[in-house]
């Protein structure tokens, strides 16, 4: 099943984890390898216009994932964020959150990622993924989670 991002459609073969409230998905032009989105089923363009329950539905699928992309991206920290609103640098208006794998010494050091995260998608040094490419992380992601896909969606 696709979903709506903003104005953008997320292809079902770019999500690999759902909740009741939420899904999460390759991201076009990463950052980082391993750099993923978590987004609200319902299209709320910011973070207050979400309910508590998909506020919390949200937070709990960042949890889930969280762990698995450290572990997948041999990383040992996240950075995990929300840009709210076009001042913040949210470039789709549709809530989602930033789950940004880290390394000891990797470029994005001294908080430089905020920096990143408002102009990454401007740069054109940075390519933009081919769906093959995507689909492929995804479908290796998504056999990390449809073990206990049951267990989550309650």
């Amino acid at each position: 099943m696709s979903s709506k991002f903003g104005h953008v459609v997320i292809t079902s073969s770019c999500i690999f984890c759902r909740s009741a409230l939420s899904y999460a998905f390759v991201n076009k032009k990463p950052i980082v390898p391993g750099h993923v989105l978590i987004a609200s089923d319902r299209e709320a363009r910011r973070f207050q216009d979400l309910t508590p329950e998909e506020v919390s539905d949200l937070f709990k699928l960042v949890h889930r994932i969280s762990p698995v992309i450290e572990k997948v991206f041999s990383a040992s920290a996240l950075t995990i964020a929300i840009q709210d609103g076009k001042d913040a640098g949210q470039t789709i208006e549709h809530v989602h959150v930033h789950l940004v794998p880290r390394k000891a010494g990797d470029p994005l050091q001294d908080d430089r990622i905020y920096e990143v995260l408002q102009t990454h998608e401007k740069k054109e040094d940075i390519k933009w993924r081919t769906d093959s490419e995507m689909e492929i992380e995804a479908t290796m992601l998504k056999a990390y989670f449809e073990e206990n896909d049951d267990e989550y969606q309650q």
